[in-house]
C-alpha cells in the first residue's frame, strides 16, 4: 500500500504542469529589484514574459506581465476586464486610473484614444521608475502620471470642480486595496468627479473576504451596478454609474461595435455583456465599510 501510495505521487510531481512550473521556476532571471517605502519591488523574466512583482507579507504577487514579443497582448484577465466600462462610455475624453502598476491599462488607453486627457496616480515613485525603465510606460502631451495618493487626488480634483469620463480603481497594496479606498467616505468623494455620462470601474478580488462588504458598500453608494466575473479569474469588477444602468441589448449592441478596436490586446469585448450581472450575491446584512470601520479592522477579527 505505502509503495503505491509513492508511486502515485510520483506520477503526480512527474505531471506536465508540475514540470512545467519547476522549469519556469529555474529559467527565471531577476532583472530589477528595489525596496521602497511602500514595499519590495521586482521585475522576472521568463522567457519573452515580464513581470513587475510586489512583495508585501503574504508572497509575491504579480502586478503585471508584458510579452515582449508582442506588448500590445494584456496578459492578465484583469487588466483585459478593465476595459468593460467602454460598454457604457464608449467615447471617453477624461479618464482618470489610480494605480499605475506597469502601465498596461493607461498606455492601451492611450493607443485607443490619444486625444483623450489621462491622468494616472501612483503614491510609489519606485513604481513610476520601474514602469518607465522596464515595462515602456512614458509620459506624453495627453497622459501624465501623478506621484500621490489616490485618494487625495481625487478630492482635490472634486473641490476643483474637475470631472471623468471614465474612472479605473485599479490601486493595489501587495496584499489588497488600500483600505481608505473601499468605504463610504471615499467612494462619495469618486462620486463628486463623475458626470451623468462617467463610469466608474473597480478591480476587486471575487474571493476576498471583504467581498460582502465591499458590495454593501457600492450598494449603498452607486445603488445598483454590474458585477463581472470571468471563470478563469479571481478577479471581479465593479461597473457603476450615477444614472440607471442601461439594458442588456445596448451593451450587446456596443461590444459589438467596438470589439474590433481591441482585438490587438487579447480584449473579448463581445463575450462580456452575457457576464455582466446586477444580481445581488452577497450577504446584504453585512456592514458597510466606512473611514472607522475599515478592511484592517475586519482581518483583524478574522
Amino acid at each position: 500500500m505505502r509503495k503505491n501510495v509513492l508511486n502515485l505521487i510520483l506520477k503526480v510531481l512527474a505531471g506536465p504542469a508540475v514540470f512545467a512550473f519547476m522549469t519556469a521556476a529555474v529559467v527565471a532571471e531577476t532583472i530589477h529589484e528595489a525596496r521602497s517605502k511602500y514595499r519590495d519591488i521586482t521585475v522576472t523574466q521568463v522567457g519573452e514574459r515580464r513581470c513587475l512583482l510586489f512583495n508585501v507579507h503574504r508572497g509575491d504577487r504579480n502586478q503585471t506581465c508584458m510579452m515582449m514579443n508582442d506588448r500590445d497582448q494584456l496578459v492578465f484577465d484583469y487588466t483585459r476586464m478593465s476595459f468593460v466600462g467602454l460598454l457604457l462610455q464608449p467615447e471617453p475624453e477624461s479618464i482618470l486610473v489610480i494605480g499605475l502598476g506597469g502601465g498596461s491599462i493607461p498606455m492601451t488607453f492611450a493607443e485607443l484614444y490619444p486625444d483623450a486627457k489621462i491622468d494616472v496616480i501612483e503614491i510609489d515613485e519606485a513604481v513610476v521608475n520601474v514602469a518607465e525603465e522596464y515595462f515602456y510606460y512614458s509620459d506624453t502631451d495627453n497622459m501624465k502620471a501623478h506621484v500621490d495618493d489616490g485618494r487625495p487626488f481625487i478630492k482635490r480634483a472634486g473641490i476643483r470642480g474637475e470631472t471623468y469620463d471614465y474612472i479605473v480603481l485599479d490601486a493595489f497594496s501587495g496584499d489588497y486595496i488600500p483600505e481608505h479606498m473601499l468605504t463610504r467616505e471615499f467612494l462619495e468623494e469618486v462620486k463628486t468627479i463623475m458626470t451623468e455620462d462617467s463610469v466608474l470601474v473597480a478591480n476587486t478580488f471575487s474571493t476576498s473576504r471583504l467581498y460582502d462588504h465591499e458590495s454593501v458598500t457600492y450598494q449603498r453608494s452607486f445603488g445598483e451596478f454590474y458585477n463581472f466575473k470571468l471563470p478563469t479569474s479571481g478577479n471581479r469588477i465593479i461597473i457603476a454609474t450615477l444614472n440607471t444602468l442601461p439594458p442588456r441589448g445596448e451593451l450587446v449592441e456596443a461590444s459589438r461595435r467596438i470589439a474590433p478596436s481591441l482585438e490587438k490586446f487579447g480584449i473579448s469585448l463581445t463575450d462580456y455583456p452575457r457576464r455582466l450581472t446586477t444580481r445581488v450575491d452577497w450577504d446584504m446584512s453585512r456592514r458597510e465599510l466606512t473611514d472607522q470601520y475599515s478592511p484592517g479592522n475586519l482581518l483583524r477579527e478574522n
